[in-house]
């Protein structure tokens, strides 16, 4: 048996010892992070916008047109007469119901009429009989005043969307020509004044009895002094 001398034994321990930490480390394993284990989406295709139709294409036109019309359009005087005519205020229609006619501020000849919670902006139309008429060009919707009433008109379907309406001012002319026709001997309810009224005014080339000549003329002479005032037209009864 041979004899190991401790010295060696402790000089190859240092040996071994300076040899370990020369050596480089030991490279740790590196998880991959949660966002780069997750694999990139593909990208969206980018969709495509659907062509109008043609039907779309003439709305959007017919749209354009009027808003273009409305903001560029003058109103001429003959139009500012018809304006001066307009009755304003609350209007009391057929089945309980009400349009609301106001001016708009600080564009003369223009108006807003509301009805049924929708507002129509409207301005005057010169008209060949003398009937006052406001319109919309954008809705079609048409407001027709005569001395004895007014109406809501839907021009493009050719409808009425709501009739027999009347401002106290036309309670006043109605009012007028039943006590004249009455006075004249003339059995005329009010109902029956507005009818002979709206005839003369829509119709006014169609030949005239006598008797209906006489409630003409009332009509007219009602129509002029239809701008009665406040405190008289509150007394009249109004129409339901």
């Amino acid at each position: 048996m041979r004899f190991i001398c401790p010295l060696a034994v402790a000089a190859a321990v240092l040996l071994c010892g300076a040899a370990a930490a020369q050596s480089p480390p030991a490279k740790r394993a590196v998880k991959p992070s949660a966002h780069a284990a997750k694999a990139t989406p593909a990208a969206q295709p980018v969709k495509k916008p659907v062509p109008a139709t043609a039907q779309q294409r003439r709305k959007d036109e017919a749209k354009g047109l009027a808003l273009a019309k409305e903001t560029t359009e003058t109103i001429n005087a003959g139009q500012l007469d018809v304006a001066a005519r307009v009755l304003i205020g609350q209007a009391d229609c057929e089945f309980n119901q009400r349009v609301v006619v106001q001016p708009v501020d600080g564009q003369p000849g223009w108006f807003v009429v509301q009805y049924q919670g929708t507002r129509y902006r409207m301005l005057p139309r010169e008209t060949s009989t003398g009937a006052v008429r406001l319109e919309d060009p954008a809705a079609g919707i048409v407001w027709l005043q005569i001395p004895a009433k007014s109406m809501l008109m839907n021009a493009r379907k050719g409808q009425r969307m709501i009739d027999s309406c009347m401002h106290s001012e036309q309670r006043a002319a109605v009012l007028a020509v039943a006590n004249a026709a009455h006075s004249l001997g003339i059995v005329a309810q009010p109902a029956g004044a507005v009818a002979v009224a709206v005839a003369v005014v829509e119709a006014p080339t169609v030949p005239l009895t006598p008797a209906v000549a006489i409630a003409a003329s009332a009509a007219s002479a009602a129509s002029a002094a239809s701008a009665v005032s406040a405190a008289t037209a509150a007394d009249l009864p109004a129409s339901r």
